[in-house]
């Protein structure tokens, strides 16, 4: 340890941090002497940022303190005091161009192109969206890169990384995230992951997906103190340049043991809570849909999230949440709860709404009658409607044989326009079919450059007996940006 640098080392790798700022400016491992981005300045390699309001600010810290340090174990705080008016923060490191292959998931892998191949490439409707012109490697020109292509919900966000897959002895570097608690808008919010640069990212809290309501907010004076993460940075290697895919596997492997290890027993700072600490809420789940008897809720999504009224847990930043996903019989078991004043949230796939009765734990689902049709699955996606072909001269390959995927395709969006270029959509209960005649997403017409009009969808449907009284239409929207909802 000197004024300017902290190494710490365990005789496999030596991780070199700024003094007293903490930024991660070397990882040695595996023969590498630094696996991060040489070329890029100290403060740019690993690193903390906090966007708040249209501020971007780089987190650093101003004293340097060893909390732990035994033959087992070492903890280190860099401390900074923190604003209130930081509303979110996320973990990216940049790496080394030797890291050439992506893992994201079993299906979102792959070589990827160059940062330079994007620079050189040509700017879509988005800065983050670039067709590929001439890239460095053939076999990505004329494709798509666009960062939030690689995007994952929550609760399969928790280990992505980049693979040395040229190398003799291929190197892993993977962000294991071993518990969402410390996100926000709960099990199904998207994040980032990673992208090209390389970078790796572990989000904690942002707006993506979701805009300015999930946004942290605070008043003036307001005390406010939560702990992210931690999170754990994984190096692997393999025997030989073939076996570079087996890295992902163990990095899995390396997630379900930190899963099981949740919440660290060894973390000595006061304000992360240890598991004797925390408690555990179990229970039994059922729904019962009108004048039909209970019955088990199988595989519904279970919580804890601060107070408030149904579907709060959406918007909600500040706290911790906690979900689980029920058994066949509705059985849950939620573990290692923070302590704190929580509301119990729920919502089962295929049944409209998200609230419970605490003292039954018996799901009644609102309804005014019995349903006269229904467009679609209530279960918080679009994935059972008709999501077109992308563009052929707009397409990321990654997703050409990925259906579940494929609304990430650049641009399909617009393929609304192509399919109804002058008449809106028709649905016609009873004739129509939801998996390819209603368009996965309600958008407006293109009408000319970055000229739109809305668009307006129309449902047929005959009632054989016409009873007087009142009906109601329940909509369930699985995301909406920008938008209005009109119903005539």
């Amino acid at each position: 340890m000197t004024k300017k640098k902290v190494v710490i080392s365990n005789g496999i790798f030596n991780l070199t941090l700024a003094n007293p700022g903490g930024f991660v400016t070397a990882i040695s491992y595996s023969g590498i002497e630094n696996v991060l981005e040489g070329g890029n300045e100290d403060i740019d390699r690993g690193y903390f940022d906090v966007v708040f309001g249209k501020t971007f600010q780089r987190v650093h810290g101003t004293s340097f303190t060893v909390i732990t340090r035994n033959e087992n174990i070492v903890e280190v705080s860099f401390l900074r005091t923190w604003q209130p008016s930081m509303d979110s923060s996320s973990v990216p490191i940049n790496i080394d161009q030797r890291f050439n292959y992506m893992a994201v998931s079993d299906i979102i892998q792959r070589r990827m192109p160059l940062m330079k191949d994007r620079e050189s490439g040509q700017p879509l409707a988005f800065p983050e969206a670039v067709l590929l012109t001439n890239p460095t490697d053939p076999q990505f020109k004329g494709q798509v890169d666009d960062k939030y292509q690689y995007s994952s919900e929550n609760q399969y966000n928790q280990v992505n990384g980049w693979i040395t897959a040229d190398s003799e002895k291929p190197v892993g570097f993977w962000i294991i995230t071993p518990s969402n608690e410390f996100r926000n808008g709960g099990p199904v919010k998207q994040d980032l992951t990673s992208h090209v640069g390389p970078i790796c990212l572990s989000m904690f809290v942002s707006t993506h997906y979701a805009g300015k309501t999930v946004a942290m907010e605070f008043k003036e004076g307001e005390a406010y103190k939560k702990a992210f993460g931690p999170i754990f940075v994984y190096l692997n290697s393999a025997p030989s340049k073939d076996k570079f895919k087996s890295l992902w596997s163990d990095a899995k492997q390396k997630l379900s043991n930190e899963i099981k290890s949740w919440p660290y027993n060894f973390i000595a700072s006061k304000d992360f809570i240890p598991p004797n600490q925390r408690g555990t809420v179990s229970g039994r789940l059922q729904v019962q849909d009108g004048a039909n008897k209970p019955q088990n809720a199988n595989n519904a999504y279970i919580g804890l999230a601060l107070p408030g009224p149904a579907g709060s847990w959406q918007r909600e930043s500040k706290g911790y949440q906690f979900w689980i996903r029920s058994d066949q019989n509705g059985n849950f078991l939620i573990k290692n709860i923070v302590p704190g004043v929580y509301n119990l949230f729920a919502w089962v796939p295929g049944y409209v709404g998200s609230t419970i009765n605490l003292n039954s734990l018996v799901y009644h689902p609102p309804r005014n009658g019995p349903t006269l049709w229904e467009i679609g699955i209530p279960d918080r996606s679009a994935g059972e409607f008709y999501v077109p072909e992308p563009y052929p001269n707009l397409i990321n390959k990654l997703f050409v044989n990925d259906n579940k995927d494929r609304y990430r395709q650049y641009g399909i969006w617009s393929r609304y326009t192509d399919l109804h270029p002058k008449n809106d959509l028709v649905y016609t209960v009873g004739v129509s079919k939801w998996e390819k005649d209603w368009f996965f997403a309600h958008v407006p017409r293109i009408v000319g450059n970055k000229t739109f009009e809305a668009t307006t969808w129309s449902v047929v449907f005959k009632l054989e007996n016409v009873l007087p009284g009142n009906y109601t239409l329940q909509l369930a929207l699985a995301s909406a940006s920008n938008a209005e909802v009109q119903v005539h």
